[in-house]
């Protein structure tokens, strides 16, 4: 949507706007709606995996193909189609930060600084020369939410810097390759299958909460799951406290303001907040001090 607003704010033509009937979780795509509102041609998104899109590219004069949140895989003869070519806004940097979910790998890897790329596309993923990129620091406190949202709005500064220099001056628009022997590629599985392990340092767990941390939105990787008198439990919020635990990991300790105190290898965790039977709480309303979460299941998984 922002992706939009920013190449018609830049006065550029636009010929069809590719995207799904519906957006993400099952609700109406905005992109969709707005695109139609605004008497915008719309096609499929699916078309992207259709080599005969590359035709009707073609024929309509297409100067660039821009993929912005899009986990199709698009075509070879698709993206040598657009006269000056395809590009794509990855929120990541590159090529460390090459495939899905890179705020939360970035997060979970207990990145001090992120960032978002705009590089021309080729038919390996995230392999296309470096246009523009653009970084900034990441917070104790910050979620995938909040990065994600960083990587949209210093995106939108480069992807406008692109359409000028593309409509303006071509040749300017620099194709950096990428060293890819520092690329790493991350699918679509999720550490340790989505379990949080309390036999961690502190700063592991936390960081692993906050990289699952979309609310209100749903995340890819889920909630970060717990196992606790028989019961699966998701951790929702969570922060380091500092403070040493003599406790055995994943013990339950103090209530602390309407939280509770769970220890790790090396200190407390304070958990905010959880989801027990399907409803967000308090985790003071439903961690009891002294009890001790157990190994995952070998069941659940």
């Amino acid at each position: 949507m922002c992706a939009l607003r920013a190449v018609l704010r830049g006065g550029h033509e636009l010929v069809a706007v590719l995207t799904s009937a519906a957006g993400p979780h099952g609700s109406g795509s905005a992109v969709r709606a707005a695109a139609a509102r605004l008497g915008y041609r719309i096609w499929p998104a699916e078309w992207v995996k259709d080599p005969e899109l590359a035709a009707r590219i073609r024929a309509e004069r297409v100067d660039v193909l821009l993929n912005v949140h899009s986990l199709f895989l698009i075509q070879p003869e698709v993206l040598a189609a657009p006269r000056r070519g395809a590009y794509n806004m990855h929120p990541g940097p590159l090529p460390e930060y090459a495939g899905l979910n890179a705020v939360s790998w970035a997060l979970y890897q207990n990145e001090s600084k992120h960032g978002v790329t705009i590089h021309r596309m080729v038919p390996r993923v995230d392999a296309g020369p470096i246009a523009y990129t653009a970084s900034f620091p990441v917070g104790e406190e910050d979620t995938a939410l909040t990065v994600s949202v960083k990587c949209v709005e210093s995106g939108l500064v480069l992807l406008d810097r692109l359409l000028v220099d593309l409509a303006t001056n071509p040749p300017t628009v620099p194709e950096i390759p990428q060293d890819l022997t520092r690329r790493r590629y991350y699918g679509r599985a999720v550490p340790n299958g989505g379990w949080l392990e309390w036999s961690r340092p502190a700063r592991e767990v936390v960081n692993f909460v906050r990289a699952c941390d979309y609310e209100p939105f749903a995340s890819p990787w889920g909630r970060p799951r717990a196992w606790l008198g028989g019961r699966e439990l998701a951790i929702l919020k969570a922060g380091r406290t500092g403070e040493p635990s003599p406790d055995a990991p994943g013990t339950v300790g103090p209530l602390v303001d309407r939280g509770a105190l769970v220890a790790a290898r090396d200190e407390w965790v304070l958990v905010r907040r959880v989801m027990s039977d399907g409803r967000e709480t308090d985790a003071g309303e439903v961690l009891t001090p002294g009890r001790r979460f157990e190994a995952a299941p070998l069941a659940a998984g």
